[in-house]
């Protein structure tokens, strides 16, 4: 069976119709608490690389399930509709296909960040070890 649509034609198609920010932008929002940067790369991503400081970590293959309220897997966190949800991936394209599906499930308060993770670690922007990350996600739970 030929591809009738590649990749890059879903991708095109998505940025087209999505909220994309600068890693500045998002850079000048990390504190903001009406942010959630949601880092969706696999574990493996993850492990290897670390991510960004105050990140929620929804593996791509989840995400649709962690979203909605009638799957067994919702995560309340994204009923937050106070907050904008920020993803990200290792180049951005991942980001920009779940960004479009998520608005295609309704939500209006998400977008994603242009160049992934890849080019948040060009621009020397904050990073923390998945440890790191660990140890901070566990001391905003005690609190």
């Amino acid at each position: 069976m030929p591809i009738t649509k590649g990749f890059q034609a879903l991708v095109d198609e998505a940025m087209a119709q999505v909220t994309t920010y600068s890693v500045d932008e998002v850079r000048a929002r990390l504190t903001d608490p009406k942010v959630q940067i949601v880092d969706i790369r696999d574990p493996r991503e993850l492990e290897r690389e670390g991510t960004l400081p105050g990140a929620l970590l929804a593996p791509r293959g989840m995400l649709e399930f962690w979203v909605d309220p009638e799957s067994p897997y919702f995560k309340p966190v994204f009923a937050d509709e106070s907050k904008e949800f920020i993803l990200f991936c290792g180049a951005g394209w991942r980001s920009a296909l779940a960004t479009k599906t998520l608005q295609d499930m309704g939500m209006t308060n998400v977008a994603h960040i242009d160049g992934g993770y890849a080019a948040w670690k060009q621009a020397h922007a904050p990073m923390v070890t998945l440890e790191q990350h660990k140890a901070e996600s566990a001391s905003r739970k005690s609190h």
